[in-house]
């Protein structure tokens, strides 16, 4: 789904301070995520994950954008690009230390990385592969 830029609304002097806010938690998420992949990750064999994969700030560089427009190009890149980033973290440490489905729920959207895990409840199919 594409959103439309829409004209500037006065609920956008509250929204904006909320968006901008996140970035604190985030810089703290990032920092520790970083420390668990590159402790843990060779520790238990896992190969690391390559964050310039993930992290892409460019946007920002085009002319034809104002400066605050500029300065949020630059978080949208670095924010989604981090979550992005500890998705594959979480994923591949999820594969490596439980590579079992979720029971079967509609509503419950299964990450790609599932999809070689082993099925819910089938005990025969977990103990022939983790032996």
């Amino acid at each position: 789904m594409q959103y439309l830029k829409k004209p500037f609304r006065f609920s956008y002097f509250i929204v904006i301070p909320i968006i901008s806010s996140l970035i604190i938690p985030v810089i703290i998420m990032d920092i520790w995520m970083e420390v668990y992949h590159r402790i843990c990750f060779p520790l238990c064999g896992i190969p690391c994950v390559k964050r310039k994969n993930y992290i892409q700030i460019d946007r920002h560089k085009l002319d034809y954008l104002t400066w605050l427009q500029k300065l949020y190009c630059i978080y949208c890149g670095y924010v989604n690009g981090a979550v992005a980033y500890w998705v594959k973290i979480a994923g591949d440490s999820e594969r490596y230390w439980c590579s079992l489905k979720h029971k079967e729920n509609s509503r419950f959207v299964e990450p790609k990385h599932h999809k070689d895990f082993v099925k819910y409840n089938d005990e025969l199919e977990f103990k022939k592969k983790y032996k």
